[in-house]
């Protein structure tokens, strides 16, 4: 993997070249093990991580001109780490329709399902290590910017799980991230609404224990790690915070576009994910308070309506993108 240059004055060097720019190494020794290129505008590249001891897809859409160096948004999918069908790719039109056309690398992993992509204190039985949080701030980025040929700037956003992930990332590496936008997570880990959000993915849906991420719930460790509580690390960058009512919306109709199919799947987005974001909508409210009792500005959606479902989800995206948009420079 070695460097590169030539081509059109709108020519991607990697693209044309069939090769990264670089082959690096991040301090502890993650790496890139591999790189295919899928098409004109992907790559999958293939990290190994030291910390994890594994190696996990990277999916990439490179800049509509990448002729210069440009900047990098993490985008992060839904409680299944992109290894199941909660993504954006798979549920939107987000990342080569509405992104098509914008001159920055989007970048979204694959792994590390069920786990809040939390550095855990323990390897668990079922989800194994999970080291993610280094994984983001120390491993990844410095493999990303230096084979992609990145200008440094970089922002964060992530749905759901995901949308509590953005938080503690931006707050474990502040200078990391220019913006960050956070749909329909709950932004609290240190509480009891907070911790059976968290019990429920982690134990219920992913056959995990949650108490090896940071112990019983008397541990301390929770408060370290609660977006909410450590908001003061949030100041300087640009936030967007967004969550439903859990009320049904334009997007819950039978058969819908972005509606689970049938009348079973209807129910179960109107009553689950009503409940769901119902509940997030209780975290988000709760960070805005935090956030504006402290002098941290952000931008906020609150519709009157809306279920923890994607076509809300891509809606936030599209508004949201002034505020990544403007941290990212472009």
């Amino acid at each position: 993997m070695t460097g590169i240059g030539g081509g059109t004055a709108s020519a991607d060097p990697i693209i044309d070249g069939k090769k990264l720019l670089a082959d690096p190494v991040s301090p502890d020794g993650s790496k890139i093990t591999k790189a295919e290129m899928k098409d004109g505008r992907n790559i999958r590249l293939y990290v190994y991580s030291a910390a994890m001891d594994a190696t996990y897809p990277i999916d990439v859409q490179r800049p509509s001109d990448a002729s210069v160096p440009r900047p990098t948004l993490y985008l992060l999918n839904g409680a299944g780490g992109g290894q199941d069908s909660a993504t954006w790719v798979h549920n939107t039109d987000i990342v080569s329709g509405f992104l098509g056309d914008k001159n920055v690398n989007v970048i979204q992993p694959i792994g590390g399902k069920w786990s809040y992509y939390q550095d855990w204190d323990k390897t668990d039985p079922t989800l194994g290590v999970n080291k993610w949080t280094t994984f983001f701030t120390q491993e990844l980025p410095p493999l990303i910017d230096a084979a992609l040929g990145t200008n440094g700037v970089n922002a964060v956003a992530g749905i759901s799980t995901s949308g509590t992930t953005v938080l503690t990332l931006a707050e474990a590496k502040p200078d990391l991230y220019k913006s960050v936008a956070a749909y329909s997570g709950c932004a609290q880990m240190a509480d009891p609404v907070g911790r059976e959000f968290m019990r429920l993915t982690v134990d219920t849906w992913g056959g995990g224990d949650l108490t090896n991420m940071y112990g019983d719930d008397n541990s301390p460790e929770w408060a370290e790690h609660d977006p909410v509580i450590n908001a003061e690390k949030l100041r300087g960058m640009n936030l967007y915070i967004s969550s439903g009512s859990g009320l049904p919306g334009q997007y819950d109709t039978l058969n819908g576009q972005y509606a689970l199919p049938g009348a079973y799947g209807l129910a179960n987005q109107m009553i689950i994910g009503g409940a769901i974001e119902s509940g997030t909508n209780f975290c988000s409210h709760n960070l805005m308070n935090k956030l504006n009792s402290i002098g941290i500005p952000a931008t906020y959606n609150f519709p009157p309506t809306g279920t923890h479902s994607w076509g809300y989800w891509r809606d936030d995206f599209i508004n949201s993108w002034p505020v990544l948009a403007q941290g990212l420079g472009i």
